[in-house]
């Protein structure tokens, strides 16, 4: 049951390069620094999410507006929904573009879902590992930029399990814990700590995940006795 990525896909990608004043005051924005928007939708929430992090750490621009929609991306309201968005707010379309270009680079290359590659159609997952947070995900995890975080997420069972067993073998905190369902019918949780032992976590995420595919049903077996 070897990991094979499945890759998100940028849907929809547009830029506001002067938003109107009542757009920007809507969005609880800066007006001094926050006058130009990028915007951008994708089918895989998690990985638009970590992408636009990653974008924060080379680009001067702020992440304002990010969510999943419901029931997720086999369900999107239209063509180029998809299963989340995404805003960025910066002082010049020159910044917005910058940012855009980061985070496309993020997500050709480096994030992804992936799948167990049995041809079973088991889970698709988010074992993701961010060496150093920009300031976007930092802020949602309450930590300092740079902290090392294991990105988490998975069905709803696969994604109890999968935490639990992260916890357990490494020297990680859960600073966040997305109980299913979310908006996507997913859970999962930030943990941080030491890159090594976020790695470990990440990887006992993933063994986790797999039990649960091998055997869905596990506990199903009769008991030694029934109390009465």
């Amino acid at each position: 049951m070897n990991l094979e990525p499945v890759r998100p896909k940028i849907l929809s990608c547009q830029t506001i390069p002067q938003a109107h004043a009542d757009l920007v005051k809507s969005l609880n924005l800066d007006p001094r620094k926050h006058t130009s928007l990028g915007l951008v939708t994708c089918d895989q929430d998690d990985s638009l999410y970590a992408a636009l992090d990653h974008a924060t750490k080379y680009a001067p621009i702020d992440v304002v507006y990010a969510k999943s929609f419901y029931a997720g991306a086999n369900h999107a309201s239209g063509p180029f929904s998809g299963e989340s968005i995404g805003v960025i707010a910066a002082a010049t379309p020159e910044d917005i573009n910058e940012g855009l270009f980061a985070l496309e680079q993020a997500i050709e290359k480096d994030i992804s879902f992936f799948q167990f590659g049995d041809k079973t159609g088991g889970p698709t997952f988010f074992p993701h590992v961010i060496a150093s947070l920009g300031h976007y995900l930092a802020k949602e995890a309450g930590v300092a930029p740079g902290t090392a975080m294991a990105y988490l997420i998975a069905p709803p069972m696969e994604s109890v399990i999968g935490i639990d067993a992260a916890l357990k073998a490494a020297k990680v905190r859960m600073v966040k814990h997305f109980g299913p369902p979310t908006e996507t019918n997913f859970g999962g949780g930030y943990l941080v700590g030491d890159l090594h032992e976020v790695e470990a976590a990440r990887a006992a995420f993933v063994e986790g995940v797999r039990r649960v595919a091998l055997a869905p049903v596990h506990a199903l077996k009769k008991p030694e006795r029934f109390r009465r």
